[in-house]
C-alpha cells in the first residue's frame, strides 16, 4: 500500500496532440514501469489542467502503473478559447483520440480515471462504446450539479440563444479543498481559469443525470471515490448511481468529511490507498 505522501510529483513531459486545428497537451510522466500492470489516462475537471496531478501519477507509478493525462480542449496548455465547447460531443470524442494515442504508446490495459467533469467525460466515452475500456475510476464525478435558481433559468435559454457566451463558473475556491495551502495554490494558478461557456454548462448538466439514468445497465468495472461534504456537484448524485448499479460492478466509496477535491483533501493518503487497493486487485503485477 503507497501512501501519496511518499511520492514527490514529477515534472511531465508535455507534447501537443495535433487535431487539425485544434491540439491537446498531453502529458506523460517519466520513469514508467517496464512491464506495467495497466496504462491509467488521468482526465482533470472544468477550469483546472493536468498539471495539478503530479502527485497522483507518481504515486500510480509506484505502485507499477504508467500514466498519461492530457488537457481538455479550452483548458491548460490545450487549444481552445477557455471553458469553451464548439460541438457537444467534442469532449468525448477527444478521449477516443486520446485513446487511440495512448494505446499506440502503451498497449497495457487501459483504466479511465477522470475527476469532476472529468470523471462525467470519462463516464460518457464508456456509455457510447467509443473505444475499449477496461475500468473507470470517477473521483467526485459531476454526475449531478449544483445550480441555484438563476442558475438553472440561465441554462434554459442561454444555450439556445447564445451557446458559446462565456461567464464566470462560479466555482466557489473555498470549497475546492479542506487545505488552505491548496486552495492557496488554486487561486494563484496561472493555469487555472474561471470561464465556462453555455453550452459546456448545459451539456454537464444534461450528461450527468443522463448517466445515473444510466446506471442500472452499468457494464463497465468502475471505482467510485467521492466527497461527502462536497459543494461543488451533488454527492447524492454520485451515491444514486452507485445504489443503482449492481454492486458486482461498481465499487463505491464515499469519505464523509472530504471537500471536492479528494486528491487534494488532507486525507488524500487514504483516497490513494483506496484507489490502489482496487487497482491491484484488478491487475497483478
Amino acid at each position: 500500500m503507497s501512501s501519496i505522501a511518499s511520492h514527490a510529483a514529477q515534472k511531465p513531459n508535455i507534447t501537443q496532440l495535433e487535431l487539425g486545428e485544434r491540439s491537446l497537451a498531453l502529458y506523460s510522466w517519466p520513469q514508467a514501469p517496464q512491464e506495467p500492470r495497466a496504462t491509467v489516462l488521468l482526465m482533470h475537471g472544468l477550469g483546472e489542467h493536468m498539471g495539478r496531478y503530479g502527485h497522483v501519477a507518481s504515486a500510480l507509478q509506484a505502485a507499477g502503473y504508467t500514466v498519461f493525462g492530457y488537457d481538455h480542449h479550452g483548458h491548460g496548455l490545450s487549444s481552445g478559447e477557455q471553458g469553451s465547447l464548439p460541438q457537444p460531443n467534442l469532449l468525448v470524442d477527444d478521449v477516443a483520440t486520446v485513446m487511440d494515442h495512448v494505446r499506440s504508446l502503451s498497449p497495457s490495459p487501459l483504466v479511465l480515471l477522470g475527476h469532476s467533469m472529468g470523471g462525467l467525460i470519462a463516464a460518457r466515452a464508456v456509455a457510447q462504446g467509443l473505444k475499449h475500456v477496461d475500468a473507470l475510476v470517477m473521483s467526485s464525478p459531476a454526475l449531478g450539479a449544483q445550480t441555484n435558481v438563476i442558475q438553472k433559468f440561465l441554462l434554459a435559454t442561454l444555450p439556445k440563444l447564445l451557446p458559446q457566451l462565456r461567464v464566470d463558473n462560479g466555482v466557489k475556491t473555498a470549497w475546492v479543498a479542506r487545505d488552505a495551502q491548496v486552495v492557496r495554490a488554486y487561486q494563484q494558478d496561472p493555469l487555472v481559469h474561471r470561464k465556462i461557456s453555455a453550452a459546456l454548462a448545459a451539456w454537464i448538466v444534461n450528461e450527468g443525470p443522463k448517466t445515473v439514468l444510466q446506471a442500472h445497465a452499468w457494464f463497465m468495472p468502475t471505482l467510485l471515490l467521492y466527497a461527502g461534504q462536497d459543494q461543488l456537484v451533488l454527492p447524492q448524485a454520485s451515491a444514486d448511481f452507485a445504489r443503482l448499479a449492481s454492486s458486482n460492478v461498481v465499487q463505491a466509496h464515499c469519505f464523509n468529511v472530504m471537500y471536492h477535491e479528494i486528491f487534494n483533501d488532507p486525507e488524500k493518503a487514504l483516497v490513494i490507498a483506496k484507489l490502489l487497493a482496487w487497482l491491484d486487485g484488478r491487475y497483478a503485477a
